[in-house]
């Protein structure tokens, strides 16, 4: 069954990008649980096995059922398009209780006996003490989840944005949302999902706010209610690479060209990249990476642009040629 959003003139003109570190955590910490995404994230599993073996995830888990609603308050979606986890997770700690416990009743209700469980009566009876204890969760579970390997996520998340925004430019709205993933189509200006359960909005004005997402992969996600904004939550562009390592080195030709470290940078900008997520990924300082950036712009071999508080570096065409061998 499809899930449909409506749109009318004033949403067009209000829709974003967005990327978002509690959404991630939120979706790692799903990601734990659902056996079928595993085989997305075997290197980060092995990872993150000691760290993830100390959270005690049960009550998040409760509260995110196989299919449905899941609590909007514990990730809202993001302000802007940067938004850092402390701003996130402040959000979430001010959740009003009386509306945070008709969020859980409601994601409860999808699972047959959760909400009269002792974990789950437990959330109900007292929505403070569970908004309070859902958010040190959900905090928990970023420092030992995420936040280690957050410089990557950020950096393809963000490669995804400056793609996906050209694109946007090049070929218009309608054109750029079928794109996003293989089962969205557009007609007449309405988004159509091809996925789980059926679901029409109109989206009144409000816009939608398009965020890709590394641990949501493969799902397509629709979803808040007011007062949040509609959100289209959809599966970022190179995942295939996220976890695996980079080159140990480039090709000799291109070494000897440019010098070891330089070329490595080159050839490691498979995916447009800022300087911290390219320091970590080589292991080298990022003035050393940062300087290495600006002699191959300057070169001609790189393009730059800024995203946010950082700015992403990409291959030209010639930069293209020269690490493919060309």
């Amino acid at each position: 069954m499809p899930f449909e959003l409506r749109f009318g003139e004033d949403d067009l003109l209000r829709c974003r990008f967005a990327v978002s570190p509690l959404w991630e955590t939120q979706e790692a910490v799903r990601t734990l649980k659902r056996r079928e995404r595993h085989a997305y994230h075997p290197g980060w599993l092995r990872r993150i096995k000691e760290a993830g073996a100390g959270l005690d995830l049960e009550a998040v888990w409760l509260l995110m059922p196989s299919r449905g609603h899941s609590p909007d308050f514990l990730g809202p979606p993001p302000l802007g398009p940067a938004t850092g986890f402390d701003e996130e997770i402040a959000a979430v700690r001010a959740a009003d209780p009386d509306a945070a416990r008709d969020d859980m009743a409601q994601a409860l209700a999808e699972t047959p006996g959760a909400a009269a469980s002792p974990l789950g009566r437990h959330l109900l009876d007292d929505p403070a003490r569970a908004v309070r204890e859902l958010a040190d969760a959900m905090e928990g579970a970023w420092h030992a989840l995420v936040e280690p390997y957050w410089p990557r996520l950020r950096a393809l998340l963000e490669a995804d944005v400056a793609y996906h925004s050209r694109r946007l430019a090049e070929v218009g709205l309608g054109a750029l949302l079928p794109e996003l993933d293989r089962r969205l189509a557009w007609d007449s200006g309405t988004l159509t999902a091809q996925w789980r359960g059926r679901h029409v909005r109109d989206l009144d004005g409000r816009g939608l706010v398009l965020m890709p997402s590394v641990f949501s992969w493969p799902d397509v996600i629709s979803g808040y209610d007011p007062p949040w904004q509609p959100t289209l939550v959809y599966p970022a562009r190179g995942l295939a690479g996220l976890w695996s390592a980079p080159a140990d080195h480039a090709p000799d030709a291109l070494t000897r060209l440019l010098g070891r470290n330089r070329a490595a940078v080159l050839i490691a900008l498979a995916e447009p990249a800022g300087t911290s997520a390219l320091a970590h990924r080589l292991a080298l300082a990022p003035s050393s990476v940062s300087a290495h950036l600006a002699a191959l712009r300057d070169a001609g071999l790189l393009t730059s642009r800024r995203y946010g508080h950082q700015v992403l570096y990409e291959r030209t065409p010639l930069g293209i040629a020269l690490a493919a061998g060309g």
